[in-house]
């Protein structure tokens, strides 16, 4: 059983000594508990002595003269954390970042630990008003393994001098107006038709994989209707391989579907022309039904291995505290995930992190972590291929859209 640590109380400030790399801090208590600490984190966090990394490092040794660190950072994507991590957890390291949909394999691996009491009631007030985020850190067993760094969804990028304030809460009032570029052959981005009309995946909160994908019945028949008409629309544009964002500038497309990564190209194709906004709704039998994108997370856990548990979870839980994600947004730009922060001034002027937090707290659900989601993609993928392809008409829509959830049967 992972135990769950409580979390020791803060006091006053101490000093430091940081080498490129390696930092050594060592109060004058001669009772402070020596420890070193290895920390995995991107290359981008921790370039230099003044990197984000090593300046929150040094703040959690000022809140903590109870330790005497010495931090060992390591560069680790979080892409790659669950894939070395599960190798063997023993010699991983003490704290590290991973992406969200790593979570079910790391717990599985048993490589990271349950967030304390003192994480969990930061964690809920970070995510006030934002459930999705605590779903990307939760466990099918319940539990929270990490603290949400920053958030990770797409939404929308339009042409503003084509469109009302209106027109951005309808995909079909764009359609009407405007050349739509959207990806329907991805698997990332067509699944938000039927996780908007109520489909499933997994369960309500992506951890049950007895529940398996149920984008099926009269309502997901209803969905592929749609997106049949969608297809024909002469307005429709496929987005692959950045046709969309190309089209922003060349004028063939007014609208995109991507996330915060591709925000210096809208702007630079559109110029001032440029605007961004949450994802709309599309009407389903006369009805408007909201889209919702997938949503996952950077996070911070601790390894339950680690020789110093209660440290390692605090030093998680800080790295993804307001403090810390407002810090990760100045030094970097990396928007936080941290509700609080969507009133900071900072962060409220800027359209992009507004976008994408709204996105998040309002119209995402959770992609689901638990190893079954490896069998979600290919067929939802070759789906939307068919889609494309005018092979699903509405003659057949009911026929193949239940043809497509029976595949799933077999793979999971």
């Amino acid at each position: 059983m992972i135990a769950q640590w409580r979390k020791a109380t803060a006091a006053a400030c101490a000093g430091l000594l940081a080498l490129a790399g390696l930092a050594a801090c060592r109060p004058s208590s001669s009772s402070s508990e020596k420890m070193t600490l290895t920390v995995w984190a991107s290359q981008e966090d921790q370039a230099d002595q003044n990197s984000w990394l090593q300046t929150m490092e040094a703040e959690f040794q000022k809140r903590h003269p109870e330790y005497a660190i010495t931090w060992q950072n390591q560069v680790v994507a979080s892409a790659d954390a669950a894939t070395i991590a599960k190798q063997d957890p023993t010699v991983a390291a003490d704290v590290y970042t991973f992406a969200s949909d790593q979570l079910g394999t790391l717990v599985q691996a048993g490589a990271v630990g349950q967030m304390s009491d003192d994480a969990m009631a930061q964690l809920k007030k970070q995510t006030a008003g934002n459930p999705t985020m605590v779903d990307t850190v939760t466990a099918s067993d319940g539990n929270v393994y990490g603290m949400p760094l920053a958030g990770n969804t797409w939404f929308m990028y339009y042409r503003k001098s084509k469109f009302t304030e209106q027109d951005l809460t309808s995909l079909d009032a764009m359609l009407a107006k405007g050349k739509v570029s959207f990806p329907l052959t991805n698997s990332w981005y067509l699944a938000s038709f039927y996780l908007g009309a109520g489909g499933t995946l997994f369960g309500p909160n992506g951890t049950d994989a007895k529940s398996g994908v149920q984008f099926g019945g009269e309502t997901g028949a209803a969905v592929t209707n749609y997106l049949v008409d969608l297809r024909a629309n002469p307005n429709f544009v496929n987005d692959t391989d950045g046709s969309g964002l190309a089209g922003l500038k060349s004028g063939k497309t007014d609208v995109v579907f991507t996330g915060n990564w591709d925000a210096a190209t809208v702007r630079e194709n559109l110029g001032d022309d440029w605007g961004v906004a949450k994802l709309p709704s599309f009407t389903l039998n006369g009805k408007q039904v909201q889209m919702k994108s997938f949503a996952g997370s950077t996070v911070y856990g601790w390894n339950p291995y680690t020789k110093h548990p209660v440290a390692a979870d605090q030093f998680a839980a800080f790295l993804s505290s307001t403090y810390s994600q407002k810090a990760h947004y100045t030094m970097r730009s990396v928007i936080p995930s941290d509700t609080e922060l969507s009133s900071d001034a900072q962060v409220a002027k800027d359209p992009v992190a507004a976008a994408q937090m709204e996105t998040i707290a309002q119209t995402s659900v959770v992609q689901p972590s638990i190893p079954e989601m490896n069998n979600f993609w290919s067929p939802c993928e070759n789906f939307g291929k068919s889609l494309y392809n005018k092979e699903v008409t509405h003659t057949n829509a009911a026929e193949l859209t239940e043809k497509w959830m029976q595949s799933y049967k077999s793979l999971m």
